[in-house]
């Protein structure tokens, strides 16, 4: 399995020049998938510009300078998705990855306080003892009690990964849509349809004027405010 991939080929949603190389590193198997993230080398150099060039990134790495989701992490090719909190301690920065009207990746500086992460429950396994688990979009899980359905969301802690809060999918939440023509678009859900087929729900969103969209694309971020700082949409 080759190490790189041509940039000509890298998903639409990366920011960075397609033709002045020809190479660029290829994200390791983790927690998102190669189409909704980019590797932490990219992210270190060509997003933020805290180096100049892939051999600062690994040393900055290797002395644990950057941090994901309140985790050191070494390996340079490590995939950041969406809602994703990049920490750079020895300046004090904090940075949450988001998506634009263009559905292209950028980074927020965030303050402190507002270090925490978004996850969406992508679905509910029964264990062993009837115990549940919860998956969530990021590729992680957990054990939890209580009554979750696919499409919530939950504010968790960084480092510790505690739930602060739990978004329900429902109507009259506010939700941000991260794919399609309305990728950074934020409203509130007016309606969802249930699709009784292969196909994904619908969901419409209110706003100036009334969209609709898939509910893959929608991720719950508050009530009458969202819980986590989204920045403006470039």
């Amino acid at each position: 399995m080759s190490r790189h991939q041509k940039r000509v080929t890298v998903p639409r949603s990366w920011p960075i020049a397609r033709k002045n190389h020809k190479w660029v590193a290829k994200a390791s198997p983790g927690p998102h998938s190669s189409e909704d993230s980019m590797p932490l080398v990219m992210v270190v150099r060509d997003m933020l510009k805290l180096t100049d060039n892939s051999r600062e990134v690994k040393r900055v790495l290797y002395e644990g300078k950057v941090l994901v989701d309140g985790k050191v992490v070494k390996d340079h090719k490590q995939p950041v998705g969406i809602f994703d909190i990049i920490s750079i301690p020895a300046l004090n920065q904090d940075y949450r990855m988001l998506r634009d009207e263009r559905g292209m990746f950028f980074f927020k500086s965030i303050e402190a306080t507002d270090r925490k992460k978004l996850v969406r429950v992508e679905n509910k396994t029964t264990l062993k003892g009837n115990k549940q688990q919860l998956n969530f979009n990021d590729g992680s899980n957990r054990l939890e009690e209580g009554t979750y359905k696919p499409g919530d969301s939950l504010i968790l802690s960084i480092p510790e990964k505690m739930i602060e809060d739990r978004i329900e999918f429902k109507e009259g939440n506010l939700a941000v849509v991260v794919g399609g023509k309305h990728s950074g678009q934020t409203g509130k859900i007016k309606a969802i349809h249930v699709v009784r087929s292969s196909r994904p729900n619908r969901v419409v969103i209110a706003g100036e004027e009334d969209f609709e969209t898939i509910a893959d694309y929608i991720f719950m971020i508050g009530r009458d405010q969202p819980a986590i700082g989204l920045g403006a949409v470039r």
